[in-house]
């Protein structure tokens, strides 16, 4: 285990591979999807277990509502059971639960259960965990620039008043640090429009294994290979290594 300093405060996570570990298997994909939401609860522990405080799954994309009807049928079923099923233990566990992106696609039954969940949960500071669910990283910058304007056209807020912080705090996980490290399963190596404000200065991690064949061995790996880069966030190595000693930059 890295030590503490190295650990990501905010680990955010596309698990992708579903599809593909079912069609191996030749089982329907929403087999594997059912695989996979048994990793998110390894994935869950692992953070639980490390010391991380905030975990970002994406979910369901916003344009995933483009999917056959019946899969994503079968995914809505999917992610009410499991509301149902795991909410009052991850609420005995400390864990908050969050969900951000487009709520007026869902059922008015999903809406409601993610909305319990919420409250459920508000109060608990173990772990932050955050389903991106109808979420794309646009739809997100846009609903952050059309709040801003809104002050400003209401008279509220001065467009010369608008920097990154004001700006960041209307995005939808405005309230957390930005991820430290991002995962991505499957083998493909993009970040397909997932939190594309938040991400500027992540470290990006990719693997070929499916997401249903996750273990903490993986998730291990991921979290030695962060501990040992170095975040420069723009700065040079010399600047880093200066500041990490107590030195001003020259």
């Amino acid at each position: 285990m890295p030590a503490a300093s190295r650990i990501p405060r905010h680990l955010a996570v596309i698990m992708d591979g579903n599809g593909r570990w079912a069609q191996q298997r030749h089982r329907p994909r929403i087999i594997g999807h059912r695989a996979g939401a048994r990793a998110v609860n390894l994935c869950i522990d692992f953070c639980l277990d490390a010391g991380i405080g905030a975990l970002t799954l994406f979910a369901f994309s916003s344009e995933n509502w483009g999917r056959p009807e019946d899969e994503v049928g079968a995914l809505m079923k999917l992610f009410i059971n499991a509301l149902d099923r795991e909410v009052d233990e991850l609420h005995r566990r400390g864990v908050r639960i969050g969900f951000i992106g487009d709520r007026s696609r869902f059922s008015e039954a999903i809406a409601t259960r993610m909305a319990h969940a919420e409250a459920v949960t508000a109060g608990n500071d173990r772990l932050a965990l955050n389903i991106a669910a109808s979420y794309g990283g646009r739809q997100d910058i846009t609903a952050a620039a059309r709040s801003l304007a809104a002050d400003v056209a209401a008279g509220r807020l001065r467009p010369e008043d608008i920097d990154e912080a004001l700006f960041d705090s209307r995005t939808a996980l405005g309230d957390l640090p930005p991820p430290d490290l991002f995962i991505r399963t499957g083998g493909d190596h993009r970040i397909s429009n997932f939190l594309l404000w938040q991400l500027a200065y992540t470290e990006l991690w990719f693997t070929e294994t499916l997401w249903p064949e996750l273990d903490a061995a993986t998730l291990q790996r991921a979290l030695d290979d962060y501990a040992s880069r170095e975040r420069r966030f723009g700065l040079t190595g010399a600047q880093v290594a200066g500041a990490q000693n107590g030195m001003s930059p020259a």
